[in-house]
């Protein structure tokens, strides 16, 4: 009867149960790995032959079979190398461990018999306490991230030799001091509002889109400020749930971007992809569908700077995601879906040379509006918030003092949330005014006449369709929430359309053919 191992495998972001099971059988020694493996799951002979060898412990001299069921999922990673190894000892008598049947293992053996940390604990953490396994045993750096999971025991050890020895109740488990290790990406960033000095109607558009968590544009010259507001967006946004940085650490641990020993992620990323990045890069892909940029975002912010420079194509794939807050990634190896749910924030210039309206602009009415065409209508669409940015005088601002300052800012964005959170704590799935669907729109959006008058007028006037109203709506719940409000009033009607700079700017331009 073959020995059975436990241990887990990732297919997007969660993580299920592989029986890694061994056999030795008379023959030829040699070692047959099975299983749809990758090529480092093949490799892994090799490894555990090694670490074996080196722990003082005797390898079969017989043929091996090792299975990672089940055998019709691809599986990758190396860190099935320690349930390999212990099932290959087990099955040839060279250990006599206990009550392996309780036991999860995930490990990556070097070739001396240390245990390497490995990618992707904290999914696989979860797959074993919802599958009713009681003990997990893990590389001694991996020990932070996977203490995360409560309600499971993990034991965390450095080498082959010492897990061999505690599973044979020859030695106890010694709990070590757990390392933290600080990490650059996810330290508390010292960005701050009350560093813009100027700029008080773009600040007032940033606050506006964090309390909804709506998508936002800002056209402007180079050098007027649209990055460094940008950048400061995540400072206001409120801090993020544990389910939130569980979301968040999961996507994280896959991706391979956690530091050695760190544990959870505390603070909204903020992602700010090259315009030059691929679509793969920016959705998700490659051989094993890896998560892009928007699943990186999860629960943050993503900015794309220079839009306008990013390739029409790569643009257009954003659609889904920015509208259904997932994405789903298809491959030859299988379809992964991944969360996606960010907030959309986004820059350019407002013209080829950068600086229309101004007298420094050279640009033909005709040459601005195709640079402006790079970006299709339908993300347009999707993007509630366009923003111009002028430039501020240096000389002036100088010696002013800026009244903004993120931790006054995110005490209103948190008190705007927390009503939103109030009214929909009976609609699943929806936390902010952004998510609203259309019919809470039509429940909850109740204007005052004077507010449906202007919002109609200016529909007429620029020709909306009916997705950018129900975005102008959402924006105006948004507003009057700030002000705690119960009716959409005249005042935040005027406000959000004040916040659509970009259809008055493209009205104001004619293009003789």
């Amino acid at each position: 009867m073959a020995t059975v191992v436990k241990s887990f495998a990732i297919q997007g972001v969660d993580g299920y149960t592989v029986d890694i099971e061994s056999k030795v059988l008379d023959g030829q020694p040699m070692i047959s790995i099975i299983g749809m493996g990758d090529v480092a799951v093949k490799e892994a002979g090799d490894r555990i032959q090694s670490a074996i060898d080196e722990s003082g412990y005797v390898f079969p001299k017989k043929r091996v079979i090792i299975s990672l069921a089940p055998g019709d999922k691809k599986k990758r990673g190396s860190h099935f190398d320690l349930a390999m190894a212990i099932g290959v000892l087990q099955e040839g008598e060279n250990i006599a461990a206990k009550e392996l049947n309780q036991y999860g293992f995930i490990g990556e053996l070097s070739l001396d018999g240390s245990l390497r940390a490995c990618c992707g604990i904290l999914p696989m953490i979860l797959a074993a306490k919802k599958n009713g396994i009681k003990k997990v045993i893990i590389p001694q750096a991996n020990i932070g991230e996977a203490k995360l999971v409560h309600g499971i025991e993990t034991l965390g050890f450095t080498d082959l030799t010492e897990v061999i020895r505690y599973l044979e109740g020859k030695q106890a488990f010694l709990e070590k001091p757990e390392i933290i290790a600080e990490d650059s990406l996810f330290a508390e960033r010292a960005l701050d509002f009350s560093d813009v000095k100027g700029q008080e109607d773009v600040i007032e558009a940033a606050l506006l889109a964090a309390a909804g968590g709506h998508n936002m544009l800002m056209i402007g010259e180079p050098g007027c400020g649209k990055t460094m507001i940008a950048q400061r967006i995540s400072t206001i946004l409120p801090e993020m749930s544990e389910e939130e940085c569980l979301e968040v650490t999961k996507i994280y641990s896959i991706s391979g971007l956690l530091s050695n020993g760190h544990s959870l992620v505390k603070n909204r990323p903020f992602r700010a992809p090259h315009h030059n990045a691929s679509l793969n890069a920016l959705i998700g892909g490659g051989v094993n569908a890896m998560p892009g940029e928007v699943s990186l975002a999860h629960n943050g912010v993503l900015f794309l700077d220079e839009l306008a420079e990013f390739s029409r194509k790569t643009l257009d794939a954003l659609r889904q995601p920015v509208e259904d807050k997932k994405v789903s990634v298809a491959r030859v190896n299988g379809a992964h879906t991944y969360p996606a749910n960010f907030m959309f924030v986004t820059a350019m210039n407002p013209c080829p040379c950068g600086y229309y309206p101004s007298s420094k602009c050279r640009c033909t009415d005709y040459e601005i509006i195709k640079y402006r065409g790079k970006i299709s209508g339908p993300i347009m669409d999707r993007i509630d918030i366009q923003k111009e940015v002028h430039p501020v005088n240096f000389f002036e601002m100088e010696n002013k003092t800026m009244s903004y300052s993120s931790l006054e800012l995110r005490k209103r964005v948190e008190a705007a949330r927390k009503i939103q959170q109030e009214r929909y704590s009976l609609e699943e799935g929806i936390n902010c005014n952004a998510q609203m669907t259309t019919s809470l729109i039509k429940k909850y959006c109740e204007m005052e006449a004077d507010s449906l008058d202007l919002l109609k007028e200016t529909s007429e006037k620029y020709g909306y369709s009916a997705r950018v109203i129900h975005k102008l709506l959402r924006l105006a719940r948004t507003s009057a929430d700030l002000d705690g409000a119960e009716k959409i009033r005249f005042q935040d009607t005027k406000k959000v359309i004040s916040c659509r700079d970009l259809d008055e700017s493209n009205s104001k331009m004619m293009v003789v053919k």
